[in-house]
């Protein structure tokens, strides 16, 4: 039994690391795809995870499928293919650390994962199934993509949504609004930004913001990342703000991917996994911890090489 499958894009990211004497932007290649980081964040801190993508077969690939393998993250469901290039995201930092995407991506690997290279087999060995909405940009992935959450719902595991906006994989904002409220309604935990609660919304208030997803959606456990104020949560009508940890940002690149990460690992070690299964001190502890993960992975470079061990975040 897997403890949590994720399904979408992995990708690599040419992220600034640095700027040659020549003033020149200089990029490292890091792999990365939020699907992808948060399963590598869970089992760095123990879950038993698996990834589901598809990447090309060219060097970019190869280094992705390594990459899972050597994380600890079951491979078998990556599809490598020679009919596309794996994708990249070139990830330009500001002074602060804050990301700047650019895409290379139209009809490259991860966006041709088809509904039937995803078996109901996989589907049924998981106790969690996470999924994001960049892989809801583009057919065939969105079709493969919601079918595997709704039939991983059917055969009874918790549903976990990231709809992380990068607004220049969409054509329209009014598009992309739709398309990530559509999974919704079948989600039982929902990891949301700032940046991405009023465009579902239409309010920056945490509380108001997530009283009506919760009444619209019936969501059971919102989980609200506010940077380096650290979070908010709500459980029905019970909600909290756990601070943020204070550390030098260097680069924020998966640093929502690894909160999230450390939060289902912390119920799978709780051997809890159902919101519901929850109490709210354990919620509020979870979420101190995912924060604590969270702000490690913003104090180095990369997305998946700075997410942290078990053993960095609780000592």
């Amino acid at each position: 039994m897997i403890d949590i499958l994720a399904v979408g894009e992995m990708l690599i990211d040419l992220t600034q690391t640095g700027v040659s004497d020549a003033g020149i932007p200089i990029y490292t290649s890091f792999p990365g795809g939020a699907p992808a980081n948060v399963a590598v964040a869970a089992a760095k801190l123990g879950a038993a995870t698996a990834f589901i993508g598809k990447v090309g077969n060219d060097a970019f690939g190869r280094l992705l499928v390594d990459t899972v393998k050597q994380n600890g993250v079951g491979s078998d469901g990556m599809i490598v293919t020679d009919d596309a290039n794996t994708t990249l995201a070139v990830v330009s930092l500001t002074e602060s650390g804050e990301r700047d995407f650019a895409f290379y991506r139209k009809g490259f690997a991860d966006t041709q994962l088809r509904e039937d290279e995803i078996s109901d087999e996989q589907l049924q060995s998981t106790r969690f199934l996470h999924f994001g909405s960049v892989s809801l940009t583009e057919e065939p992935s969105r079709s493969a993509t919601l079918s595997a959450a709704r039939r991983a719902k059917e055969y009874l595991a918790t549903i976990s949504y990231d709809p992380n906006f990068r607004e220049s994989l969409w054509q329209y904002r009014e598009e992309a609004i739709e398309m990530m409220k559509r999974p919704l309604p079948m989600v039982d935990i929902l990891k949301i930004s700032d940046e991405e609660l009023p465009l579902l919304t239409g309010t920056e208030d945490p509380e108001s913001g997530t009283k009506m997803l919760y009444d619209t959606y019936g969501i059971s456990l919102i989980l609200l990342t506010l940077g380096a104020k650290g979070a908010y949560y709500r459980y029905g009508e019970c909600t909290g703000l756990c601070e943020g940890v204070k550390v030098k940002v260097a680069d924020t690149n998966g640093a929502g991917d690894t909160f999230l990460g450390a939060f289902l690992s912390g119920m799978v070690r709780l051997k809890k996994y159902k919101p519901s299964e929850l109490t709210e001190e354990e919620i509020k502890e979870l979420t101190a911890f995912a924060n604590k993960a969270a702000s490690i992975t913003t104090s180095r470079s990369g997305a998946i090489p700075a997410m942290p061990t078990l053993d960095e975040v609780t000592n």
